[in-house]
């Protein structure tokens, strides 16, 4: 399915992409985080870590039953041995799944945006890329490049066909591979998200009306009524056009429970993909309204030997609410972490020193006061910490940020009205 970036999340069909809220680094450069994890470690392409997903068992165990029935009528001769080809065939569609995310995560790359993971999983897989597209142009171009490779690879395997025996097992696995990348593409084309399609609808009207939100309401309901006829043809159809309930009890057209199950859960994929992409899509409106400067406390410098009760004085009478510990030159060495004073006793504090109750500055502690969106919580992740330092471009001290506080400014961001 479609690359996936911020504004989306939740697991889609075949070929399919999730973001999270990861951004460039403020100096430019796309940042590499941590493993993210997600199940089995099977390579790294381009220095992106490919996970086989608990789930992909479960889908491969279903293949290798349903389409080894299949091979028993398909070559009689092949006895149970049909069950190992079918299992190969599984194995071998997935493969075709991998490429078509590698086109998404290469494209990706090309434009400068990081990907966390390539991940296969139920009903297919999903590459997370960690930022939204600049341009409605990189957005369609990003969406495209996997259900279009797909495509590619229908028609390779259709054209090797020719090469070998149609009765044959490479003749049958060659005319599966064909046929279910086939259904990939054009699954991935219908244009509603989470879909590949759904991007690239969302592109289109971007690029018409100027605003992303707009492209994305769009795609998200286009994806909603495509989840709705997901049910209606491959279950109501079948169900009331063809004779409905028999009088046993029986379904028509139904042939299997199975049948049924599998686009109930693909529509319930589509569907709460679509809103988990406008939820997310929500959310990044608000990012740019977290801003360092406006969410930083007012912090007073302190020397190491300070005591507690001394340095709270002076914070009250300025009306700060940090305290940062500098040397005898007036240079930041640390910060005094609110929970331990909590944790200190009145009647202790004016014999602790608030060198035992500071946690030592760290490059990735120190926050420019400028930074905001997506790029201030982009170095909060990539560095944890509860507190940090906020200095200007001087490099004088601003104050101190805590994670506390950013969180319940984005709580509060996203329960205003739209």
């Amino acid at each position: 399915m479609k690359p996936v970036k911020d504004d989306e999340s939740g697991e889609r069909g075949a070929g399919g992409a999730r973001g999270r809220d990861g951004t460039p680094h403020p100096g430019g450069k796309p940042v590499r985080p941590a493993d993210p994890g997600g199940g089995i470690l099977v390579g790294r392409p381009f220095g992106v870590p490919v996970y086989v997903g608990p789930s992909w068992f479960l889908v491969a165990a279903l293949i290798t039953w349903i389409f080894g029935g299949q091979l028993g009528g398909i070559l009689p001769d092949i006895g149970n041995a049909r069950y190992l080809v079918a299992l190969f065939f599984a194995v071998a569609f997935y493969a075709s799944v991998f490429v078509h995310e590698l086109a998404h995560t290469v494209a990706a790359l090309r434009f400068n945006l990081p990907v966390r993971r390539i991940q296969l999983q139920f009903f297919g897989g999903v590459s997370e890329i960690e930022k939204e597209s600049e341009t409605p142009g990189r957005e369609f171009v990003l969406a495209f490049v996997g259900p279009l490779l797909s495509l590619v690879l229908s028609g390779i395997f259709y054209g090797a066909m020719y090469v070998v025996d149609a009765g044959s097992v490479p003749g049958v696995l060659l005319a599966g591979l064909m046929v279910s990348n086939l259904i990939v593409a054009v699954f991935n084309f219908l244009p509603g998200l989470p879909l590949d399609g759904g991007r690239m609808l969302r592109a289109v009207v971007w690029k018409i009306t100027g605003k992303p939100m707009s492209g994305t309401v769009a795609a998200v309901w286009v994806g909603r009524a495509l989840a709705v006829a997901v049910l209606v043809v491959l279950i109501g159809l079948p169900l009331f056009g063809r004779g409905g309930l028999r009088g046993d009890g029986g379904i028509d057209g139904v042939e299997t429970v199975t049948d049924a199950l599998i686009a109930a859960v693909l529509a319930a994929i589509i569907w709460t993909g679509a809103g988990n992409s406008l939820r997310m899509a929500r959310l990044r409106e608000h990012l740019p309204q977290l801003q360092a400067r406006t969410l930083t406390r007012r912090a007073v410098p302190v020397e190491s030997h300070t005591p507690l009760s001394e340095a709270l004085r002076r914070a009250n009478e300025v009306g700060a609410r940090a305290l940062v510990v500098v040397d005898g030159q007036g240079d930041p060495t640390g910060i005094v972490r609110e929970t331990s004073i909590v944790g200190v006793p009145q009647h202790r504090r004016p014999w602790v020193a608030v060198s035992t109750l500071t946690q030592d500055l760290t490059e990735g502690m120190t926050v420019p006061a400028e930074l905001g969106g997506e790029v201030l919580l982009e170095r909060l992740r990539a560095n944890p910490a509860t507190e940090y330092l906020v200095v200007e471009e001087t490099g004088s001290i601003y104050g101190v940020l805590s994670t506390a506080d950013v969180e319940k400014a984005f709580v509060a961001a996203m329960a205003r009205p739209q």
